[in-house]
């Protein structure tokens, strides 16, 4: 295979991905605009594991207008580097540019934005592609075409999640569901939609909906808004490893939080709105919609 430096001319490097460092380049022939994930690997000495290049061929498949575009896979021995198609900016940097949460004329967009990155999420979930990582950085947008594009689909499932990003950044725990925050590892699609509920709502907030600094943290703040964690409120939670301590001895939540409506939270919201980002965001893996059913929704029916 041709090597990146005589394929791609680098323009500047956008960051440190969390997998590893992205730069823009020029392809030298076409001219085309692209962005260069370079992977880093962590068994230097083996190589790449031919499953994570497997994995990766299929995402070259992955034809759909909501998900990034892998268009080329450079490797050598030690270097493995994915090119996709460039977007000017992703949803965390659109977010930081507004000023307080959404308002009536901000809804229509941010409908947009979901259904958008629900059809992206159907596609892959129809192909049995986790993403496993959903967040706003990993969400480009085209701003004048109001388009948007999940990047990253099923990287996660190639490299493992990653336990930390590429500097002292530390992999973010908002958007990760009730259930592997537990220690779940039955990974199904109703993980990608928890955080497609969390991004629904940090849109609406332009905040983090569950900011937590650590697991337990995560959890207190989830539960301060959908009630405390019981075996009522979560079927199947007492089969989870994090559910007791150690000891066995005693039960590791608080019992004292009453759910809190969502409307409080989301009063921009109509009730179809509610309804939807409610469906997203619940406790039981298997009680969570689907993506294909959240296209069919009420809320993207106005």
């Amino acid at each position: 295979t041709q090597t990146t430096m005589d394929k791609y001319l680098k323009i500047e490097k956008l960051g440190e991905g969390t997998y590893g460092i992205v730069y823009k380049a020029q392809n030298k022939q076409t001219g085309e605009i692209v962005a260069l994930k370079r992977i880093r690997l962590d068994n230097d000495d083996e190589g790449i594991p031919c499953t994570a290049i497997r994995e990766i061929s299929l995402l070259r498949d992955l034809h759909h207008p909501n998900i990034v575009r892998l268009l080329d896979i450079l490797h050598s021995e030690k270097k493995l580097t994915l090119v996709f198609e460039y977007l000017e900016t992703d949803l965390k940097k659109w977010l930081d540019g507004r000023d307080g949460p959404a308002d009536a004329d901000d809804i229509l967009l941010i409908k947009s934005f979901t259904k958008q990155l629900l059809e992206g999420v159907a596609h892959c979930h129809k192909h049995m592609i986790l993403h496993r990582d959903l967040k706003p950085q990993n969400l480009l947008l085209h701003v004048r075409k109001g388009e948007l594009k999940i990047a990253d689909f099923g990287l996660a499932r190639s490299f493992g999640a990653p336990v930390r990003a590429y500097s002292h950044e530390v992999v973010t725990l908002w958007y990760r569901s009730p259930d592997v925050l537990l220690g779940s590892t039955h990974y199904s699609t109703s993980i990608d939609m928890w955080s497609v509920g969390c991004i629904m709502g940090e849109m609406l907030l332009n905040r983090p909906l569950f900011p937590g600094a650590n697991v337990s943290n995560q959890l207190v703040k989830i539960q301060k808004q959908l009630g405390s964690i019981n075996p009522d409120s979560f079927p199947g939670v007492t089969g989870f490893e994090q559910w007791r301590d150690p000891e066995q001895k005693t039960i590791l939540f608080p019992q004292n939080h009453p759910p809190v409506n969502w409307s409080k939270l989301f009063p921009q919201l109509d009730p179809a709105g509610i309804d939807l980002i409610s469906k997203l965001l619940k406790y039981d893996p298997d009680a969570r919609i689907s993506a294909e059913a959240a296209l069919e929704h009420d809320f993207f029916k106005k």
